[in-house]
């Protein structure tokens, strides 16, 4: 095992005298291409190439020596220090930290990031890295090969953005531009890059907010809010008990994309979007979309909305990780499911109409469950019954997909 492993994190500027000390007596040096050129990095040093942190790590671990890895930033942030530090490799590791791309990324923009969303964008997280820039006003995007701001901006069609795109921080080809994301995929970038992604409204005080990132307290409390908070009416398949449960069963949250399909006033799709997922609302009735967009604006959310009929304006959607139907029956359930969702709730006024939607979801191979759920409202100053609503609750969930 390496005697000494010492992590040295580099934003381009010179190193300090920590961080050269432990250079100058490193026999093992780790790192990018451009780090592994620095003139501190002795002659006679074993150096690797820093692309598998894994690889490099298990190099590292049976180095007889002292070891430095190098890498962009801040290294403890999103970086190498966690995979170092695994227990597998067994390695207890000195740290020389440097600024990080994000906050460097954010100083070129001149902008505060106390209240940003930081993702990491790589093939596998990508989807839910855009569900997150499609439901918050501001993020920054850690990208990686494959995974950079053209896929970002491709990926995000429908919904308007401002990307600050960071190339190569702290190095002599830095470079930022500004575009909004429509246009990123018109153009090649460099890696390593950040991206900044702005739209929608601002919700932070002129004094910044008390936790960093999304603040969960904003709003009112409470999953579902009453029929007047939304302009009322409320359809019959919107009502507070029966939203309560669909939220229950789907669980949306932060990464997630949710279509609301027959989405009403606007209830729900505002609700999924204060849990802070990604939502999509369809309606093909032209006020019912103004409605919700009235709703979103009054919670200070981000919702795309679509209008059209389903199931044919689903065809061209991006993929959903949870769906709500809230109108069109066994017809759109059928097509939604064909989409493999990991949940899907419905309801039903029927018990024909609910058999019917639940055959169609296990025929899918959907894991089904049904619930008849009854409200009773009462006027508390005489006890008496003021309103009554009954209907069935259909959940399906997929048995091999989990998260």
């Amino acid at each position: 095992m390496a005697d000494r492993v010492t992590v040295i994190g580099w934003d381009g500027s010179p190193l300090t005298a920590a961080a050269r000390a432990a250079l100058g007596a490193a026999t093992l040096v780790a790192g990018a291409a451009h780090h592994l050129a620095l003139p501190e990095v002795p002659p006679a040093a074993e150096r690797i190439r820093l692309g598998s942190v894994s690889l490099a790590a298990r190099r590292i671990a049976g180095h007889r020596g002292t070891a430095v890895v190098l890498a962009d930033g801040d290294p403890g942030f999103f970086g190498v220090v966690r995979t170092l530090r695994a227990p597998e490799f067994g390695l207890e590791v000195e740290v020389v930290p440097a600024v990080s791309s994000v906050a460097a990324a954010f100083a070129r923009a001149g902008m505060p990031w106390d209240d940003a969303q930081v993702v990491v964008a790589h093939r596998r997280t990508l989807r839910r890295a855009v569900n997150v820039c499609r439901a918050h006003t501001k993020v920054a995007v850690l990208t990686s090969p494959g995974a950079g701001p053209a896929e970002l901006g491709l990926l995000m069609e429908g919904v308007h953005r401002t990307f600050v795109i960071c190339e190569e921080l702290g190095t002599d080809r830095e470079q930022v531009t500004i575009l909004t994301s429509d246009k990123a995929a018109d153009h090649t970038w460099r890696d390593p890059n950040v991206v900044i992604v702005i739209g929608g409204p601002v919700s932070a005080g002129e004094d910044g907010g008390w936790i960093s990132g999304r603040d969960p307290g904003t709003g009112p409390r409470g999953w579902t809010q009453p029929a007047e908070a939304y302009d009322g009416p409320l359809a019959e398949g919107e009502t507070d008990l029966l939203r309560a449960a669909q939220l229950a069963r789907l669980g949306p949250r932060v990464g997630d994309l949710v279509w609301d399909i027959g989405c009403g006033s606007g209830a729900f799709a505002v609700e999924a979007a204060r849990a802070g997922a990604a939502v999509i609302a369809v309606d093909q009735d032209l006020t019912a979309c103004g409605r919700t967009d009235a709703a979103a604006r009054r919670f200070g959310v981000q919702l795309q909305i679509v209008r059209g009929t389903a199931p044919h304006v689903l065809e061209n959607l991006p993929e959903p990780d949870v769906v709500r139907v809230g109108g069109g029956g066994a017809a759109v359930v059928s097509a939604v499911a064909d989409r493999r969702p990991q949940r899907i709730v419905a309801h039903a006024s029927t018990r024909d109409e609910a058999e019917l939607v639940g055959r169609d979801l296990t025929e899918h191979g959907y894991r089904v469950e049904c619930a008849l759920l009854q409200s009773l409202e009462l006027d508390t100053r005489a006890w008496t019954e003021t309103e009554r609503s009954v209907a069935f609750l259909l959940s399906g969930a997929l048995a091999d997909r989990t998260v």
